[in-house]
């Protein structure tokens, strides 16, 4: 079992039962549709058995993955990072520095895994060349389409000329692929059926707004389940904000994500609600699926879910895998419960008093180098632990990304330790560190 040892850099002791499906069927000589919902490991599914496909001998790309999104993107390359192999994986996405880009095609790496508007930009400047390219990897495939990246998907396609694998992901069934992508014997692995594990428990309820001031019921409900880390679901970017706006005024620690965002700062969002800065994360349906967040405990539709498979990826944002999660549809007099929602939710009162959940234990300190500045994880520890006087277990998850770092720290410790390595050096060099906002 070649992968035993990559399992061992992420703490599993096994595959699960799609990831072993897929570890048989991608070798095979068929294209592959994967079906499986959001949490149940599709990257790794993916990832593990394309490797037998690679040839240390070749100098350019030989598997090109297609996402929708930015972030999914940047999770795709820090997996395969951590997978420790022989090959090389880069990533391009748009808001990504162009020119960092364009230098790494320079000596093209054996993976590369992009949105598809930004490889059909280098495909059409000449950057990149696709010739040795011979596993495609579709990934999200349905929500590329939904984003309207048919013709640039179809352009990539047509310029992987000897194309013999196809991979397409999704966490819901596809109704219908596009004739341009061009599968042949495929074979479908649907798991979709196998979403819920015994071990898993999803409760479902619902909390009827008492008069006409859905945000205060909002505020009561957030109280009510305290510190658990929480989506709040919002049809609209406007939605959004509102809610944010409230927080703020009530002190209360949470992060905002839409589509209107620099992707700096829905970069930063995630990289706090990773390492427990916040535990609170109002949204649109853009985190419903292909972020790499951490087990949600509660989902809170404040805006009921247009669709069915809207649904589907929020709740599957909780209850992943062997855990529990709960499920709050917040209704006021005009919102009707989803014709599509299968079982009655448990109907929950709400509290007459508002309070807040407690502060978040750690607080994210930035750092302003990273990775392309020669600085890594160890010379951050090493600064933080000698110099900031830290404790290992004042020192939480630490992120590094191209040109700086995240670092979570205990909150009651981030002043007092930003107070000892103001002056410090890292490689020898003065660096802005701060407090992030």
């Amino acid at each position: 079992m070649y992968y035993s040892s990559i399992l061992e850099k992420f703490n599993i002791k096994e595959l699960n039962e799609m990831q072993n499906a897929m570890l048989e069927a991608v070798p095979k000589q068929n294209d592959v549709v994967l079906i499986s919902p959001t949490g149940s490991g599709k990257t790794l599914g993916f990832l593990i058995p394309i490797l037998g496909l690679l040839d240390e001998e070749k100098k350019n790309v030989q598997v090109l993955i297609v996402v929708p999104s930015r972030e999914l993107s940047i999770q795709i390359e820090q997996v395969f990072k951590q997978m420790n192999t022989n090959f090389k994986i880069n990533c391009c996405y748009g808001g990504h520095s162009v020119r960092i880009e364009e230098n790494n095609f320079l000596h093209p790496p054996a993976v590369l895994v992009g949105t598809p508007g930004r490889i059909a930009h280098h495909l059409r400047r000449k950057n990149l060349l696709l010739d040795d390219v011979k596993t495609l990897i579709l990934d999200e495939f349905d929500k590329s389409l939904e984003f309207g990246f048919k013709d640039e998907m179809e352009f990539i396609v047509s310029q992987c000329k000897h194309l013999n694998k196809r991979i397409l992901t999704s966490a819901t069934s596809l109704h219908e692929v596009p004739s341009f992508v061009g599968l042949r014997h495929s074979v479908e692995l649907d798991f979709t059926s196998r979403q819920r594990k015994s071990n898993s428990v999803l409760s479902i309820k619902s909390v009827r707004v008492e008069g006409d001031d859905k945000l205060e019921a909002l505020m009561l409900l957030l109280g009510k389940i305290k510190s658990k880390s929480t989506l709040v679901f919002c049809n609209h970017r406007d939605a959004v904000n509102r809610i944010s706006e409230q927080l703020n005024l009530y002190n209360v620690e949470h992060g905002f994500y839409h589509g209107g965002l620099e992707q700096i700062d829905r970069e930063k969002t995630l990289i706090k609600l990773r390492n427990g800065s916040i535990n609170l994360l109002i949204t649109t349906d853009l985190a419903a699926r292909g972020l790499d967040i951490p087990e949600i405990e509660t989902v809170i539709h404040y805006q009921m879910p247009a669709t069915e498979d809207v649904m589907i990826h929020r709740n599957g944002r909780t209850a992943r895998m062997h855990a529990s999660g709960t499920v709050y549809f917040l209704l006021d007099i005009e919102d009707h419960l989803p014709q599509f929602l299968e079982s009655q939710p448990v109907e929950e009162s709400l509290p007459k008093k508002l309070e807040f959940p407690p502060p978040c234990e750690w607080k994210t300190l930035y750092i302003a180098a990273g990775k392309k500045d020669k600085i890594n994880k160890m010379d951050i520890v090493g600064m933080l632990l000698q110099k900031g006087k830290l404790q290992k277990d004042e020192l939480g998850k630490i992120e590094v990304l191209d040109h700086s770092a995240y670092v979570a720290v205990k909150a009651n410790k981030i002043i007092k330790t930003l107070q000892l390595i103001k002056e410090e050096k890292i490689k020898n060099r003065k660096i802005k560190m701060e407090i992030s906002s």
